[in-house]
C-alpha cells in the first residue's frame, strides 16, 4: 500500500461515520430504530421464572408481564384497589357454617367455618404461542414425547418450529393450586395457605409419596383437592377456613398465576431440565408479553403476545392524573409497547450513565449519583437539578409501603416486658433515636419517619397530628416534633437509670444491638446507632453477625435489640398489625413477631380487626390498636422509605404503583423524541480522531519525502 493510502481512507471513513443518522456510541442495533421498545436494566440474574416457586422483585419484573393471576391492582387509583385481570368481576366471599350452610355477611366470625370465592372467567383468553400446545392433523400433541433425535438437539423451546395455543379455563387456575401444594416444588407460600385452603395440606400430604422420577410427569389433574373445584369451562370454586378477607390479595399475585397441563407435561420430558428448559428458564402465561429472550449473563427480552385479550387502559384516576397526561390513554388497547429489553448491569455508574445517554427510559437514584440528580429545596422538598431538568427528565416519589424500623425483644429481661421500668427505659430510647437525621444521612432523605407499624397508602393510617406517637412526638406549629433529648434523660431517670447509669453497679447501662450490617456503609450505621446511645449516657455493644447467623439468633430469641424491616405483601393494614400480633410471635411461633410482643388487648382487638371491611368500625380498632402498642413501645417505629425514580420525556403513563408488578403494558413510547434526544445527547467526539489522524500523518511524512526522492532518483 502507498504510504499516502492510510490517510485517505481514515478520511473517508470519518466522513461515513459522519453520514451516519443515529449516535455512534448506540448499544443497539439499526434495527430496533424508531420501534416502541422500553429500554431497562436488571442487576440480578432471576432464579425462579416458575409462578409457584418465584417470590423476588427481581423475578417479579419478568412473569409479571407473562403470567395472569385472577386479579390485579388498579394502575391509578390510591389506596390501591383490586380489579379484576381474567375475571368477570371481583369475587364476593360467601360465609358458610359448619353444616356448610349459608351465612349473611354481617354474620359473626365465630360462626363462619368456611368462606367460598367463586372465580368467574372472561371467554376469549388465549396463551402464548407455545410448542406444548402444537398437534397434529389428527389432534395429537406434536412435541410429546419428544423424539430423542429432537430432544438431543434442543436448546430452547423456540428451537422447535410448530406452536398451538388454547383457551384458558377455570382448570389452569385449579392445577396451579395443586402446583403450590406439591412438596418437590417447595413453594414459598405453601406452609401460608395450607392453614386457608380447605384440604390443601391433606393433598400435599397424599402426594408427597407420588413423587415423580425424572424423566416423569404427575398429572395434577387426576388428584382432588377438596378445597378447589372446577365447576365448568369458566368457574372455579375455592374454599377456605373461616374467615380470611386478605385471601383476595394473595389472587393478585402471580402464585395464583394459571398453569396449563400441557406445559407442566413438556417440560416434565427427559433430558430437558438439564438442558436448563423448564418453566424456571421459559414461562408459558396468557399475559401481554412472552419471553423470547432468556440470556440471564446478558440480558432478557420480552416481546408482544400475539393472542393477548382485550384489555384497555383504565378511565379512572386520582386528582391530578388527568393535568399529568396519566389519562391520555383512557380506553385504549393494551399493551402500547411492543417489545422491552433488559440489560445486565451489575454496576450502579454504567446503569446511571446510559440512563443520562438516554440508552435507559427510566433509572432509580443510587447514592452514587444523588447529588447529580437532586436538590432540597427551602422546605425540604426534593428537586431535580437544572441539569437533568434541561434534559426533560422528570422525578416521581412515593413512599414505600415498608418500614424500616428498631426492635425490642420482648422476652428480654432489661428491655422486655411490660412493666414501668422496661416500658420508659423503651420510650426514652425511641426518642432518643433521631430518625429524622438517620433519613437525612443514610438514606440522602429518601424516608418519612413512622408514627407506627402502617405506612401512608395503607387503611389505618392517618395524617397529621391524629396519627403521630404522642410518647416519641408532640404537635406544634402543624408538623410533628420529636421529644427532646432532655425528656428521653428524664424518662431514663425515671426507668431507674438516671444519667444512664445501671444504680446497681454505678456504671453506664449496658445494651446489645445485634445486626447483621458490614462494609464501610455498616460502619457507619453503627456509630450513629452508638452515638444516639451515647447521648442517654448508655452503652451500646454491637454484635455483628453474618445475615443467617443474625436470623438463628432471633429465631432464639437471644438478641436484646435489633433493627429489621418489613416490604408488604399486599396493602392491608392486617400485613403490618400481625408484626406484633403475640400468636405470630417469632421464638413461640416462629412467625414475624420479632420483638415477640404479646399483649392479650392487642391481640384480641388484632382478631377482631383482620376481617373486617375497610370502615370507621375498623379505623377506630385500629386506633385502639397502636395507642396500645405505642404506650407499651416494642418498636421505636423508625421509618418509611420513599422512592424516587426517574423517566425520560419520551416515557408515558410512568406514575409508580408500589404494589402492582404488571405495569409494564401500561408503558408508552415516543420513539421520535427518543431517537432525537439521544442524537443531541451523545455527539461524536471527532478531535480524538483528529488527533490520532494528525499523529499518523505526522509519522507517515518521513516515510513519503523518502518515497519521492526514491521515485525522482529512479526517474533521472
Amino acid at each position: 500500500m502507498r504510504p499516502w493510502v492510510a490517510p485517505i481512507l481514515l478520511l473517508c471513513l470519518w466522513g461515513l461515520a459522519g453520514c451516519d443518522d443515529g449516535p455512534w456510541n448506540d448499544p443497539y442495533p439499526a434495527s430496533e430504530a424508531g420501534r416502541a421498545i422500553y429500554y431497562s436494566a436488571f442487576t440480578e440474574r432471576p432464579k425462579h421464572l416458575d409462578p409457584a416457586r418465584s417470590y423476588s422483585a427481581n423475578e417479579y419484573q419478568f412473569i409479571a408481564q407473562i403470567y395472569e393471576p385472577p386479579l390485579q391492582y388498579h394502575f391509578l387509583l390510591r389506596p390501591y384497589r383490586l380489579v379484576p385481570r381474567t375475571l368477570e368481576r371481583v369475587p364476593a366471599p360467601r360465609y358458610l357454617n359448619a353444616a356448610g350452610e349459608p351465612l349473611p355477611p354481617d354474620a359473626p366470625e365465630a360462626e363462619v367455618a368456611f368462606t367460598d370465592y367463586l372465580l368467574q372467567l372472561r371467554p376469549g383468553i388465549h396463551y402464548q404461542p407455545h410448542p406444548a400446545f402444537a398437534r397434529d392433523a389428527q389432534g395429537g400433541y406434536l412435541y410429546y414425547p419428544l423424539a430423542p433425535g429432537i430432544r438431543d438437539g434442543l436448546h430452547s423451546p423456540a428451537d422447535l418450529p410448530v406452536t398451538g395455543t388454547r383457551e384458558l379455563t377455570a382448570a389452569d387456575y385449579a392445577y396451579e393450586i395443586k402446583r403450590l401444594a406439591v412438596p418437590w416444588l417447595h413453594s414459598p407460600i405453601a406452609g401460608l395457605m395450607g392453614e386457608h385452603i380447605q384440604g390443601f395440606a391433606d393433598f400435599s400430604e397424599r402426594v408427597r409419596g407420588l413423587r415423580p422420577r425424572p424423566g416423569e410427569w404427575l398429572d395434577l389433574r387426576e388428584i382432588p383437592m377438596r378445597g378447589v373445584r372446577v365447576e365448568g369451562r369458566y368457574r372455579l370454586r375455592i374454599r377456605i377456613r373461616g374467615k380470611y378477607r386478605q385471601f383476595l390479595y394473595w389472587l393478585a399475585m402471580p402464585f395464583f398465576a394459571p398453569m396449563p397441563w400441557e406445559a407442566d407435561r413438556f417440560y416434565a420430558q427427559p433430558g430437558l431440565k438439564e438442558r436448563n428448559i423448564s418453566l424456571d428458564w421459559f414461562p408459558v402465561g396468557t399475559g401481554p408479553y412472552r419471553l423470547t429472550e432468556n440470556n440471564p449473563n446478558l440480558r432478557m427480552v420480552l416481546e408482544r403476545n400475539p393472542h393477548f385479550h382485550r384489555e384497555t387502559y383504565p378511565a379512572e384516576g386520582m386528582p391530578g392524573d388527568r393535568a399529568a397526561g396519566l389519562l391520555a390513554d383512557a380506553g385504549r388497547p393494551l399493551p402500547f409497547v411492543d417489545k422491552a429489553v433488559y440489560s445486565l448491569e451489575k454496576e450502579n455508574i454504567p446503569y446511571w450513565n446510559k440512563f443520562l445517554q438516554g440508552y435507559y427510559d427510566a433509572s432509580g437514584i443510587g447514592s452514587d449519583s444523588f447529588d447529580q440528580a437532586i436538590r432540597f429545596g427551602a422546605g425540604g422538598e426534593a428537586r431535580l437539578t437544572p441539569a437533568l431538568k434541561a434534559k426533560g427528565i422528570r422525578l416521581t416519589t412515593a413512599v414505600t409501603t415498608s418500614i424500616y424500623y428498631f426492635g425490642f425483644n420482648m422476652k428480654d429481661p432489661v428491655v422486655g416486658g411490660y412493666g414501668r421500668r422496661a416500658r420508659l427505659l423503651r420510650r426514652a430510647v425511641a426518642i432518643a433515636l433521631d430518625y429524622e437525621e438517620y433519613i437525612s444521612i443514610f438514606a440522602n432523605g429518601r424516608g418519612r419517619v413512622a408514627q407506627g407499624p402502617i405506612p401512608p397508602g395503607i387503611f389505618g393510617y392517618r395524617e397529621g397530628e391524629a396519627g403521630i406517637d404522642p410518647y416519641v412526638y408532640t404537635w406544634a406549629g402543624g408538623r410533628a416534633q420529636r421529644r427532646s433529648i432532655a425528656e428521653a434523660r428524664a424518662l431514663l431517670a425515671r426507668a431507674g437509670y438516671p444519667g444512664g447509669r445501671d444504680p446497681a453497679t454505678g456504671r453506664p447501662l449496658v445494651l446489645y444491638y445485634d445486626t447483621p450490617a458490614s462494609g464501610p456503609d455498616g460502619k457507619a450505621r453503627l456509630a450513629w446507632m452508638r452515638k444516639q446511645f451515647a447521648r442517654l449516657g448508655i452503652q451500646l455493644v454491637v454484635r455483628a453477625s453474618d445475615y443467617n447467623r443474625f436470623q438463628e439468633k432471633m429465631r432464639k430469641g437471644t438478641a436484646q435489640t435489633f433493627s429489621w424491616g418489613w416490604n408488604a405483601d399486599y396493602p392491608d393494614p392486617e400485613n403490618f398489625l400481625f408484626l406484633l400480633y403475640g400468636p405470630n410471635g417469632k421464638v413461640d411461633h416462629g412467625g414475624e413477631n420479632a420483638a415477640n410482643y404479646a399483649r392479650p388487648e392487642f391481640d384480641r382487638l388484632f382478631e377482631r380487626m383482620r376481617n373486617l371491611d375497610d370502615g370507621p368500625e375498623r379505623q377506630a380498632l385500629i386506633d385502639r390498636m397502636l395507642e396500645i402498642a405505642r404506650r407499651d413501645a416494642p418498636w421505636a417505629w423508625g421509618y418509611y422509605p420513599v422512592a424516587y425514580s426517574l423517566s425520560h420525556a419520551w416515557l408515558g403513563n410512568a406514575k409508580p404503583n408500589l404494589m402492582a408488578n404488571d405495569t409494564l403494558k401500561y408503558r408508552r413510547i415516543d420513539p421520535r423524541l427518543r431517537a432525537a434526544s439521544r442524537r443531541a445527547w451523545n455527539p461524536p467526539l471527532l478531535w480524538p480522531l483528529g488527533l490520532a489522524l494528525a499523529a499518523l500523518v505526522a509519522a507517515l511524512l518521513p516515510a513519503l519525502r523518502l518515497y519521492r526522492r526514491r521515485e525522482r532518483e529512479t526517474a533521472r
